[in-house]
């Protein structure tokens, strides 16, 4: 058997598309949910910058994995961050806690996030039979 790794040799994660996007979310979030009063933060904001960090920090440990299936399965856990963190965006955006502008932005990275991981998810290797 041989097994296919998710990106060729040389490939820097901080180069992945997906990734970066990741990155963005978790600052904008961090950025938007610093300036809640004590209450808020407390109850929706961290819960809130955990599941918007967690989005690059799952690709990032899928990443660094041997095996192509971890690698996967850590993406997964990645895109089920992100669906947190845009339940915690529609949370925040009910509750005025964010403005309609980063609204907007959360909601369109979170967009573009969504179809980068699907695509990186498809291209990472397979079990093949030689």
């Amino acid at each position: 058997m041989i097994y296919f790794y998710p990106v060729p040799k040389g490939i820097k994660l901080e180069e992945l598309e997906v990734y970066r996007v990741a990155m963005e979310i978790g600052e904008i979030v961090w950025v938007i949910v610093d300036k809640w009063a004590y209450f808020p933060k407390k109850t929706l904001g961290s819960q809130y910058v955990e599941a918007a960090d967690s989005i690059a920090m799952n690709i990032s440990e899928g990443y660094g994995r041997f095996h192509f299936k971890e690698n996967k399965n850590f993406c997964y856990y990645s895109r089920g961050s992100a669906k947190e963190t845009l339940t915690a965006t529609n949370k925040a955006k009910a509750r005025k806690l964010i403005t309609e502008e980063d609204f907007v932005l959360l909601s369109h990275k979170l967009d573009n996030y969504f179809r980068l991981i699907y695509g990186y998810i498809n291209s990472i290797g397979t079990k093949s039979e030689q």
